[in-house]
């Protein structure tokens, strides 16, 4: 991912003052716009440039949400833009700003000739957006737009359309997961799921709920427990939840599961310096994972090796043991 975000950054030349620049040249343009699902412009361009930065995004992508929304206004955004900005976030505006069209040109077409299988739309998505994806920026600025456009609809608490949802599921959340962003991943697939399918979602949200202190409480004795045993090799953080809510459903639907069965809601990461340290440190951790918790049903052998591919899996992609 930082590799990722390092070589976006460097296709945009940086420019003094960038950001705040770009802000102040679409703000006048933005004021009382509105896109189409109702949202308004300026905010969505100020959310859609807090999510990038987020993710470690340079303030030269953080600058070019703007401009893709205030080319929209302009006769000749290319030759504005350009004079104004330089070729580079000129172009990037431009380019994106097409994707979008298209975008909703096909919502448009599919919704005239009453084309009921979403799975139609969102493969004609998914081929527009292929074909964008040799400029990486492009692609990045689309998935936090369509993220901060399902935060606002979950926020205003109003209809979303079931395409826009299915397309966000099936088209952005994976284009997100290939591209190594996690957290936009996991948000687009919660809330379109949430939308999708607001009963299951809801079902799963309160089992989870309902255990949260319970399984806080345990994961932080055993995060104590775990430094102890790994110190000084490596460190674990502070807990977090294993799996999203929409990860859940798909485990438990795959495998004919019910929530009660599954064991890898909770999980700890133990960060190793390499890959040897995994295979080393790996036995102590499970059995003082084992001891702490009685209630897991698979083997403390199964457990072991499931972390070692993981961290193996981990340390090939990054460089280091995790």
């Amino acid at each position: 991912m930082p590799h990722l975000l390092a070589a976006t950054a460097g296709n945009i030349p940086d420019q003094v003052d960038a950001l705040r620049r770009a802000r102040a040249f679409a703000e006048p343009l933005l004021v009382g716009e509105e896109l189409s699902s109702g949202e308004n412009t300026l905010a969505h361009a100020d959310a859609t440039a807090a999510i990038l930065q987020g993710i470690g995004g340079s303030e030269a992508m953080q600058a070019a949400c703007y401009l893709v929304y205030a080319s929209m206004h302009l006769n000749k955004p290319l030759e504005v833009l350009t004079k104004a900005f330089g070729p580079n976030f000129a172009e990037l505006a431009v380019e994106t700003t097409k994707l979008m069209h298209f975008q909703q040109q096909t919502r448009s077409a599919d919704a005239s000739v009453r084309v009921d299988d979403p799975a139609t739309q969102t493969e004609t998505v998914r081929k527009m957006l292929l074909g964008f994806s040799r400029d990486v920026r492009v692609v990045l600025l689309r998935l936090a737009s369509r993220l901060q456009t399902l935060r606002w609809y979950a926020a205003t608490k109003r209809p979303v359309s079931p395409s826009l949802a299915y397309e966000a599921l099936h088209v952005f959340a994976p284009l997100a997961n290939r591209l190594g962003i996690w957290q936009i991943k996991w948000e687009l697939e919660d809330l379109s799921f949430r939308f999708l399918e607001p009963d299951t979602y809801r079902n799963i949200a309160k089992l989870l709920d309902e255990k949260r202190a319970e399984r806080e409480v345990y994961m932080e004795q055993l995060r104590a427990r775990l430094n102890q045993v790994c110190a000084p090799t490596a460190s674990v953080p502070r807990y977090r939840a294993a799996q999203h809510i929409y990860s859940i459903v798909k485990k438990m639907r795959g495998k004919s599961l019910n929530f009660d069965q599954l064991f890898d809601i909770r999980a700890l990461r133990v960060v190793v310096p390499n890959v040897k340290d995994c295979y080393t440190l790996c036995p102590g951790c499970m059995k003082t994972s084992h001891r702490l918790s009685q209630s897991l049903t698979t083997t403390l052998q199964a457990q072991a090796e499931w972390l070692s591919v993981v961290a193996h899996r981990s340390a090939r992609r990054s460089g280091a043991g995790d």
